[in-house]
């Protein structure tokens, strides 16, 4: 489970995250929604360690993730499927990592093939299209076996199987009873994946329920989670700036 506590963040004046407690819970999948710059991205690298808390806690099963030892074996994650050396092949960077943190070698072919990348193992990274970096990003979250998995935009560069791929293969991790935390600005995706909906705006908690619950904010039957998460959103970001509503 992840949990957060009153997690707050300053950049400056700029309050990224604000006062944010929320909880991620397994055997789910759990959509983290929220508009250009609600600190998405800033409440995932938290929850990671790779930026600290000015104020709150967040844990990973209890624990701070940093004091977790050989991480991949507790948590998988992929931020940014671009951030990785184009001159190494596929399965050097795997390697790498799976000696990093203590893992058998042959993890690196076995998440190989669960992503489909097992024939183009030798080849630079540098050559990979979006879609192929994105399926690379998840065979390193996977590599450690983890019990919690965090993707952040997981469908970018991804054609219509690779979408589907991605739902069935979280849907399946979910179902094993982990904790699959997926930050998406693909509500669509949402809609047919999430069990559970995080929906932050300006940095703080605007809705943590299952999906029923949030369609049902909705009112009518029609409204879909569009309709629902546009009409929270507006209505924050209309209060925060003084307005009417």
């Amino acid at each position: 489970m992840i949990e957060a506590q009153e997690l707050t963040k300053h950049y400056g004046r700029t309050t990224a995250v604000d006062h944010l407690t929320f909880a991620v819970r397994p055997g789910h999948v759990t959509g983290f929604l929220g508009p250009n710059g609600s600190g998405k991205s800033t409440t995932l690298r938290l929850i990671l360690g790779l930026n600290r808390p000015d104020h709150g806690r967040v844990t990973v099963a209890g624990q701070v993730f940093g004091e977790h030892r050989r991480g991949l074996r507790r948590v998988g994650a992929l931020l940014d499927a671009t951030g990785v050396h184009g001159g190494r092949s596929a399965r050097d960077h795997l390697a790498a990592l799976a000696w990093s943190n203590g893992l058998p070698r042959g993890r690196v072919a076995e998440v190989l093939a669960e992503v489909g990348l097992e024939n183009v193992a030798r080849r630079r990274i540098g050559g990979f299209s979006l879609g192929m970096k994105q399926r690379l990003g998840v065979a390193a979250a996977l590599l450690g076996d983890p019990p919690v998995l965090i993707f952040d935009e997981p469908f970018n560069g991804l054609d219509v199987a690779g979408i589907a791929w991605v739902r069935g293969l979280f849907r399946r991790l979910a179902d094993e009873g982990r904790t699959v935390f997926v930050s998406s600005h693909l509500m669509s995706e949402m809609a047919q994946l999430a069990d559970r909906l995080v929906v932050i705006g300006r940095g703080m908690l605007l809705a943590d329920e299952s999906v029923a619950e949030f369609a049902a904010r909705g009112g009518a039957s029609s409204a879909s989670l569009e309709d629902v998460f546009m009409k929270l959103t507006a209505d924050r970001l209309d209060y925060r700036a003084g307005g009417a509503k």
